[in-house]
């Protein structure tokens, strides 16, 4: 596939993922922080944010499942994964499938930024 189809391919994706509220200005914030000297930053910062998240869901996941829910841990995994506190299996449900659905659809750009350089182009900034 030519660079421009990817460019324009990768900005139709990222404008959804815009609008649909998946991308924000911290993600335009991200990327104006990345340069030549690290063209992997927000990949690299993204990344880690993922597997930070997926341990604290494990570790809430493993303390909500004990018989006696010690709730003091709950709401201090709650709090470091997402800012505030809730003590629902449910809510932790919900909380995998939207970090998923977030994954799967950041992996998407993170292909698409991947072909467009290696079909010789760059990577569009969105602002």
């Amino acid at each position: 596939m030519e660079s421009s189809d990817l460019q324009r391919r990768y900005i139709d994706f990222t404008s959804t993922l815009f609008r649909e509220g998946f991308l924000d200005s911290q993600y335009t914030q991200l990327q104006q922080l990345q340069d030549e000297s690290n063209p992997e930053f927000v990949t690299e910062v993204v990344t880690l944010f993922f597997q930070d998240s997926e341990k604290l869901q494990d570790d809430l996941t493993r303390t909500l499942d004990q018989e006696v829910v010690d709730f003091k841990k709950v709401a201090a995994h709650v709090h470091q994964l997402q800012g505030s506190s809730a003590r629902c299996l449910g809510c932790l449900q919900q909380v995998r499938q939207e970090y998923f659905l977030v994954e799967s659809k950041l992996e998407t750009v993170f292909r698409l930024e991947q072909q467009i350089v290696a079909a010789g182009g760059s990577i569009p900034l969105m602002w």
